[in-house]
This record gives structure tokens, sequence and C-alpha cells, in this order.
């Protein structure tokens, strides 16, 4: 292959004959122009990796306007260079082309993460914000390249939804720290972006509300869907605990409700004392149960729990004249009643297995009430 002392000049006259040829530059050792048949021009670098003794050759990129001859000169400068210093950047290349997308990182989350780990429930609301949101804005990107700034940008987009944004920031968060502990990136470009202010929901039901629930669960025809309501308001469980309940979890001699760590949000077993009326139901329930029924309420397929009940619950509620009531609603129902009877915050955490104390201090308030009613004594003394 011929040598030449190549510079911008003599590589517009270069030209081949019907067949591909390339000419290097005997000024610098490793760079040199590709001439095609056809006539197409491409500069190009070519060295030794210093530890496998490979040949190496690279595409600087075409002849043509778009990149001159000097640039083209300083950029085989610059990765004969890192030749030089022992790195292979044809390799960098080559590893940067094939490092993992943020799609790849989505798939590996939920394989070795969410679903070995996480309840079932969770890793579909994982599903829909990574289908609906991560994969659609990001999936396409090298995890590798994508920063801070493109996950504010992002957490903005959603701010119509804060709740939403700021579930979608902590996804985005735990799978970028589980990037980091498998090599892909050194940081975490989701830490330090500000969540949004949410607006908690404390919706529960007055004595007058609860007492049109009750007379609507009593001439419900579907009495299955309403005994599991009714469980839920005597325990204070979330649904799913009382949905995934079996048998085999209670003691009614002991009047008490172990629920397994795989059913509960906190991912450990719990000891839940059970009321004599919770009892009562159940034992009623057991009564009338198919002996095979491993279930309290099983589901239209054999061997399966009832799953949801969402259609039941928006006709008790439009029936009840009950406005903005969800189901979870009738666990903070439970615990709003037994705080505002006299119940120490710290009880009513433990009966519905919060871990941390700040999340039963939303009924804080509430307790002021007995303490209300005990001050009034004093009052209607002094008035008589």
């Amino acid at each position: 292959m011929p040598k030449l002392k190549l510079s911008k000049f003599v590589v517009e006259k270069l030209s081949t004959e019907g067949r591909e040829n390339i000419f290097w530059d005997d000024a610098l050792h490793g760079f040199g122009v590709r001439v095609k048949p056809n006539g197409t021009k491409s500069y190009i670098v070519q060295y030794r990796n210093r530890t496998t003794g490979r040949s190496r050759r690279q595409t600087i990129g075409p002849v043509g306007p778009l990149l001159s001859f000097a640039n083209a000169r300083k950029e085989a400068m610059r990765l004969l260079s890192e030749a030089v210093q022992g790195r292979d950047p044809v390799e960098t290349r080559q590893t940067a082309r094939k490092a993992e997308t943020i799609a790849d990182l989505a798939e590996q989350y939920l394989t070795h993460h969410a679903m070995p780990k996480k309840r079932e429930k969770s890793v579909a609301n994982d599903v829909s914000m990574l289908n609906a949101i991560i994969i659609p804005e990001l999936g396409d990107r090298k995890v590798a390249e994508v920063g801070h700034r493109d996950i504010q940008a992002l957490h903005n987009s959603l701010r119509e939804t804060p709740y939403r944004a700021n579930r979608t920031l902590a996804l985005l968060s735990k799978m970028f720290a589980l990037s980091v502990r498998w090599g892909w990136r050194p940081d975490n470009p989701a830490k330090g972006v500000e969540r949004f202010r949410e607006q908690k929901r404390y919706r529960w039901l007055s004595d007058a509300e609860l007492a049109r629930l009750v007379a609507v669960l009593d001439e419900h025809p579907n009495q299955k869907a309403a005994n599991a309501v009714r469980l839920q308001l005597l325990t204070g469980a979330r649904i799913g605990e009382v949905l995934q309940a079996e048998w085999k979890d209670f003691d009614l001699v002991r009047g008490v409700w172990v629920k397994p760590s795989h059913h509960t949000k906190q991912k450990r077993t719990e000891h839940l004392p059970l009321s004599n009326a919770a009892v009562t139901l159940l034992q009623a329930i057991h009564e009338s149960a198919d002996p095979s029924d491993r279930f309290v309420f099983p589901g239209k397929l054999p061997g399966q729990p009832l799953k949801e009940l969402k259609r039941f619950w928006q006709g008790v509620t439009a029936s009840a004249e009950l406005s903005d009531y969800r189901i979870h609603d009738n666990r903070h129902t439970h615990a709003s009643h037994l705080v505002s009877s006299g119940l120490s915050l710290p009880i009513v955490g433990r009966l519905l297995g919060h871990t941390n104390p700040l999340t039963t201090q939303r009924y804080a308030h509430l307790a002021d009430d007995p303490l209300r009613a005990a001050a009034e004594i004093m009052a209607q003394k002094l008035e008589r």
C-alpha cells in the first residue's frame, strides 16, 4: 500500500483504478485514506493493541465538506495517542455501541429484582410505569449516557400527576442504583431530583356514613364480597390481604390472624388479634364454606382466591351515597374510629402493621376528641 505525504490537496487528487486502495501518510504513522472503486474516500486510522498485539482499524469519517483534512488528522492523532497509552479505541467504541440501554435495564430490573422480591401488585405497577412512561421516553438511551438533567426533565413532564411522577422517579432511582451495583455506570442520576409535594388522602367514614355502608352490605346479593369488606372493616387489613387470606392463617380458638410475610406490604409475618365480631364472622363463613376451599374468599377458578371487588365496590358506594371513597379507605375508617375512641397511636399503628410511627401520625388530630370530651366534664360541672 502506497505511502504519501498526505494533505488536503493530495487527498482530493487521489484516485484508484477499479479497485480499493489505501494511501498511508508517511508523516503520521497509522493515518491514511481509503479509496473505494466507486471513488468514495474515507479517513482511517490503524494501530496495534499493545496488550494483545492485534491490529485494529477504525474509520474516522468520509472525505468531504463535513470533515476537513486537518480535523481528520487531529482525530487520528488522538486515537493513535490512546493506543500508545495502552488503550484500544476500537474496543471502546464497540463496547459503547453494545452498551446496555434503559430498556435492557428495565428487563433486568424486573427479572432480577422486582419479580423475585416484590408483591404481584407492586410488580404490575412497575410494569405499567415502565411501559407507559419510562420506555417510551428513555428506552433507547444507553444507561451510561442518561444524566441528571434527563431524569429531571422526565419528572417535570409529569407535574400534572405528582403522585405518579414521584413513583416513577422512585422506580428510576432503584433501577439506576442496581445499574451501579452491576457496574453499568458509576453513579445514580436520579439522586437529588426533588420530588413534588403530594396531597395525601385522609378520607374515612363518619358514624352516619358507616351506618349507610353497613346497611347496603347487609342487603347486597353478593354476600361473599360483602363479607370480605366486613372483615376489612373489622381488622383494618388491606383488601389484598383479605382476599388472599387462607383458612390455615386463622386460629379462631385463640382469635388470631397470622398474616404470612408474602401477603404483607412489609414482607414480614404479622400476628393480628381478632375481635369477637371478626371471629363470629369467620366462623359463619367457615360453616357454609366448601371443605376443599383453602381460601376464605374463593374465586371462580378452582384453587384461586377472589381477585378484585372493583365493580362490586362501585355499586356499594353509589347505593350508600359515599363520594370519593375507595375500598382502601376502609383501612383509614378502621384506624380513625379507634383513635377517636381513645386508643393510642402506637397501638393503632401495631394493629395496622405500620413499621414507621410517622405513618400513623396522620390520625393524631383525632386523638384530641377523647381529651376534649374529658375537658368538657369540668365545664359542665361549673355550669351546673
